[in-house]
């Protein structure tokens, strides 16, 4: 198993919880997470069909065979059981007897909110970081990254990432979402999530996308909630500031893993995706899904956005921490070049409370120039002190 860096933020809510919920996509390390980190507790899978209907059909035997402390995994499929919970640890009164681990947020959402109300530590897990697999002494260039993505088992056990993806994208589309909703076009969903990966750091265009799929723009709509809800993509809200500019307020789509946009577009070796026109969108990508891993693995509130005016000024990313911003720029290129500070310098002159704007990009110098520092992309983490 590699070695992941939200140990110690789990340590620290299952100190504190009865419960601890870890969200996160199928297949981010979530299972193997809970049951290396608890290795004395009982596991249990609801995507099991006998346990899954013994939970429906009789929640109080269910947690009498299976009683605390205990990992149960896959919760979302029986939200009924989360009350039960409730009532044993208001008795019990002890602290991380339950790790539940699920995929979808809505149902675990619900529940949570109607049942474990301040009872449960929430926590999202997502795919392996770069930092992970540096600690692992993996590392790769630029774009083996990102043609490989970083689901863990693609790393720990050499699974070839297209066939991964393949089988990833497949039992996504036939199994969770046919869980989430009811598609009646299933060639019409699949076209809408290929071409939103060909959108990967373009604002979410809904209109455009709805001439292009032949679907109502509400019907995308609730496809995109759906995909957020389940942790295949990840909408970036744009700032907004009063600082006398009229900002985009739409936000950007990104895919919380890279691997599998890289997939949707048919790329499969690194010469290909050095080749390939989206090579500035997927890096972005990878970059900003870096920065929510971090805030993610280290407990802190993923403050990310980013900023675009109606002239065309953009920052890529800010990450705001209560009154203070840091401004990032992300490039895609190997080759220092001063000229990539112009945004975020000019923020400095438009916003207070800027500290230490950043350029990253997949050079290996790392200068200060004026006021901005440059770092390469597998530096993000420190950003976020998650490293």
């Amino acid at each position: 198993m590699i070695a992941r860096l939200i140990t110690k933020h789990l340590d620290t809510v299952a100190r504190y919880f009865p419960v601890v919920t870890i969200l996160g996509p199928r297949q981010s390390g979530k299972t193997t997470l809970a049951k290396a980190h608890f290795p004395r507790y009982t596991y249990v899978n609801l995507e099991k069909h006998a346990e899954r209907q013994l939970a429906l059909k009789d929640p109080e035997e269910f947690l009498r065979l299976f009683p605390a402390p205990v990992i149960i995994d896959e919760v979302q499929r029986v939200p009924e059981l989360l009350s039960h919970i409730q009532v044993v640890v208001d008795q019990q009164k002890k602290m991380g007897q339950f790790i539940l681990t699920g995929s979808h947020q809505p149902q675990l959402h619900a529940g949570i909110t109607q049942s474990l109300a301040g009872r449960t530590g929430l926590l999202t897990l997502l795919p392996l970081s770069i930092a992970e697999l540096s600690q692992a002494k993996l590392t790769m260039d630029r774009d083996e990254y990102l043609v490989k993505g970083f689901m863990p088992r693609v790393h720990s056990e050499g699974v070839p990432p297209g066939l991964l993806y393949s089988n990833y994208y497949q039992t996504y589309v036939e199994r969770d979402v046919r869980q989430l909703i009811n598609v009646a076009n299933q060639h019409a969903f699949e076209l809408f999530v290929k071409l939103l990966a060909g959108r990967v750091g373009q604002l979410v265009n809904l209109n455009s996308l709805s001439s292009d799929v032949g679907v109502s723009v509400p019907t995308l709509s609730s496809w995109l909630s759906v995909l957020e809800a389940s942790f295949i993509v990840f909408r970036l809200p744009s700032y907004h500031t009063n600082m006398g500019k009229r900002l985009v307020k739409t936000p950007k789509i990104y895919f919380t893993d890279v691997g599998l946009a890289c997939f949707l577009l048919g790329i499969q070796t690194v010469d290909q995706v050095a080749r390939d026109p989206a090579l500035g969108g997927l890096f972005e990508n990878m970059v900003v899904i870096e920065a929510l891993k971090a805030c993610y693995n280290t407990g802190q509130q993923p403050n990310l956005y980013f900023m675009r005016d109606s002239k065309g000024f953009e920052v890529d990313l800010l990450f705001v921490q209560g009154r203070r911003i840091v401004p990032i720029e992300i490039k895609a290129s190997r080759s220092y070049d001063s000229s990539f500070t112009v945004a975020v310098e000019k923020l400095l002159q438009l916003l207070p409370h800027i500290a230490t704007p950043t350029v990253i990009y997949s050079g290996q110098l790392t200068p200060k120039v004026n006021h901005t520092q440059f770092l390469n992309f597998t530096q993000t983490a420190t950003l976020f002190g998650a490293s």
